[in-house]
């Protein structure tokens, strides 16, 4: 069983200092959060300001939470819906001409249940180029989908799934072909 009092963030786990993540998160909370829909390249700009890799005509919604956009790369046209959170303690990427609908939550940390002090974690998730998740999709931490990859509304993703498929489900799994 844990033990929290002996719990600490590793050094160097945010990947900036804790000016900088309080400054995101300050900014995050009025000047991106307060943006009209319409200013996509508000957004796009805040983020490239704070370190993330943003291609060009990203969609992103000034409902998104991103919790350290420097672990961020978003690829050219890449879409990101309302209510969606980027949990990035470890790095994520989406691919060009790849939307992540509204309310998805992409998740690359985790404790470690078996350390006595609950050790935080944390695993990159990679979303390849033209793929769609739809309404409220969990991603866990490790996740690779494949190009093409359409996975269905509200499914939890547990294990990677392969390029040009359609998935669905808790846990996600192939369905067909993506024709």
């Amino acid at each position: 069983m844990q033990d929290l009092s002996g719990f600490s963030v590793p050094r160097g786990f945010r990947g900036a200092s804790g000016i900088k993540v309080q400054l995101w998160w300050a900014v995050q909370a009025t000047l991106f959060a307060w943006s009209p829909q319409v200013l996509y390249p508000w957004r796009a700009f805040l983020l490239r300001v704070f370190g993330a890799k943003v291609g060009k005509k990203v969609v992103i919604r000034p409902s998104v939470k991103i919790t350290y956009p420097w672990k961020l790369t978003l690829g050219d046209y890449a879409w990101v819906g309302d209510d969606a959170v980027l949990y990035t303690l470890g790095e994520i990427s989406i691919g060009a001409n790849s939307v992540v609908s509204q309310k998805c939550y992409l998740c690359t940390g985790s404790h470690d249940y078996m350390s006595q002090h609950f050790d935080i974690t944390q695993s990159p998730i990679v979303i390849g180029e033209k793929c769609w998740l739809a309404t409220d999709v969990f991603v866990s931490p490790g996740i690779t989908i494949g190009d093409g990859c359409v996975v269905g509304a509200r499914s939890s993703v547990y294990k990677s799934l392969p390029a040009n498929a359609v998935c669905r489900g808790n846990p996600a799994v192939k369905i067909r072909d993506r024709a």
